[in-house]
C-alpha cells in the first residue's frame, strides 16, 4: 500500500530535524526542503510503510546522479567530487534533477529499498559478539537478520581501536586487518568495558534478507554506495574497502522473510555452534506487530537450540519488546540505538542492556558491569 503524503512530509520534516541534523547538512537541507514541496514529497509516496523512509528518496537521486558525473548538482555530492555545501542554489538543483526524472525515481523508490550496510555499526556489535564467543569458549555461529550484502557478518576480522573520553585507547580483533574501525566510547558510571579477545572463531556466518545484496555485482554495489549519505565519502570507502574483503570470507545469504524464514535460515548455521543471531537498525523497516512476532520465531528457535540475539537497534523497535519499561531510551528520546543481549531460557527471557550508540556506529557508551 502506497504512504500517504502527510506520512511522507512529517518523515522528512523529523529526518531534516533530528536523524540528520547533526551528522549530514547537505540531507538535512533537502528534506527540509522536500517536506514542504509536495511534488517532491509525492516521489517517495510510491514505497509502502516503513519502507517510506527519507533515505530510500536520497538514495534513489544519488544513484541517477551517479550516472551523470557532469550535472551541476553534483558539485554539492562529495561522494561524487563535489566540494561545496549546501547554498541558495541547491535545492532549485535537486528539485529540478529529481522531477525531471520522476519517472526512474518513482521507479527505483517502488523496487528497492534502504540498504546501508554500514560497516561502522560492527565496532558496536563486536564488544557484545566477542564477549559471547568468550564466555562460550568455543566457535560460534552468526546469523545476521536484515543483513543487505552481509558485511557485519565478516565483523570478527575487522580490528577496532576504541577512543576513550581520557585518551586510552583500547584495541581488539587482529592486528592486521584490511578493515580497521575507530569509535568514540565513553563508559558510564560503575560500567566496565570488556576486555576484548584478540579473535573470535566464527565457524558460519549466514545472511537472512528480503533482497541480499551481491557486492560482487558492481551494479548491486552501486546501490549499496547510493544508499550512503553523499556528504560522508569516508563511509562509501569503507563500504569498498569491506565488500573487497568479503570476497575472501564469503558469507551464505538467503533470501527470505525476518519471521517466516528465520527458523530456515538458522537451519544453515549447524547445530552443534551455539547461534548468535543478531540485528542492527533492521527491526524498525518490519511493521509493528512483526516485531513482536520476529521476538516470537527467536523463542521458538530458541527451543530447539542454544541462542543468543545481539541487538543494536531502537529500543521502541526491538528490546521494548522484551524489556518494557526503558522509554527514555527510545530512539525520538536519545537520538541514539540501544545493544543489548537476549538470551531464551524456556519461557524466561533474559536481557543486558550492554550499551547506547548513534546510529551509524562512530559513538557509543558502554552501561553494562563485567
Amino acid at each position: 500500500m502506497a504512504s500517504s503524503l502527510d506520512t511522507v512530509r512529517e518523515r522528512l520534516r523529523r529526518f531534516a530535524e533530528y536523524e540528520a541534523a547533526e551528522t549530514s547538512p547537505l540531507y538535512s537541507h533537502l528534506a527540509g526542503k522536500a517536506a514542504t514541496d509536495d511534488d517532491v514529497a509525492a516521489l517517495l509516496t510510491v514505497a509502502s510503510g516503513n519502507d517510506a523512509h527519507p533515505t530510500l528518496l536520497f538514495a534513489a537521486a544519488h544513484r541517477l546522479l551517479q550516472a551523470e558525473p557532469i550535472h551541476p548538482l553534483t558539485r554539492y555530492y562529495p561522494s561524487l567530487g563535489g566540494l561545496s555545501g549546501p547554498d541558495e542554489g541547491t535545492w532549485g538543483l535537486f528539485r529540478e534533477f529529481v522531477l525531471e526524472r520522476a519517472a526512474a525515481m518513482r521507479e527505483l523508490v517502488a523496487t528497492r529499498f534502504t540498504q546501508t550496510n554500514e560497516v561502522r555499526r560492527a565496532a558496536v556489535l563486536y564488544p557484545a559478539v566477542a564477549s559471547l564467543a568468550k564466555q562460550l569458549r568455543g566457535a560460534v555461529g552468526l546469523l545476521e537478520v536484515g543483513c543487505s550484502a552481509g558485511l557485519l557478518l565478516g565483523m570478527d576480522t575487522f580490528s577496532y581501536r576504541y577512543l576513550c573520553d581520557g585518551g586510552e585507547q583500547i584495541t581488539a580483533g587482529p592486528a592486521k586487518a584490511a578493515v580497521g574501525l575507530h569509535c568514540a566510547l565513553s563508559v558510564r558510571g560503575e560500567a566496565v568495558f570488556p576486555a576484548l579477545p584478540r579473535k573470535v572463531t566464527v565457524k558460519a556466518r549466514v545472511g537472512l534478507d528480503r533482497a541480499p545484496v551481491d557486492v560482487s555485482d558492481e551494479e548491486e554495489l552501486a546501490w549499496l554506495e547510493a544508499c550512503v549519505w553523499a556528504d560522508q565519502p569516508d563511509r562509501i570507502r569503507l563500504l569498498r574497502t569491506a565488500a573487497l574483503a568479503q570476497r575472501r570470507v564469503r558469507p551464505e545469504l538467503v533470501a527470505g522473510d525476518a519471521v517466516d524464514d528465520l527458523a530456515a535460515a538458522a537451519e544453515r548455521v549447524p547445530e552443534e555452534l551455539p547461534l548468535v543471531v543478531f540485528t542492527s537498525y533492521a527491526l524498525p523497516y518490519l511493521p509493528a506487530a512483526r516485531r513482536d512476532d520476529f521476538v516470537s520465531a527467536l523463542r521458538e528457535l530458541a527451543v530447539r537450540r542454544p541462542l543468543w540475539w545481539v541487538a543494536m537497534e531502537d529500543y521502541a523497535a526491538g528490546l521494548r519488546h522484551v524489556l518494557p519499561g526503558h522509554d527514555d531510551l527510545s530512539y525520538a528520546e536519545t537520538g541514539q540505538v540501544v545493544l543489548g543481549v537476549v538470551s531464551f531460557d524456556g519461557t524466561r527471557v533474559n536481557v543486558e542492556l550492554k550499551a547506547r550508540a548513534v546510529p551509524h556506529g562512530q559513538r557509543m557508551t558502554w552501561l553494562a558491569g563485567r
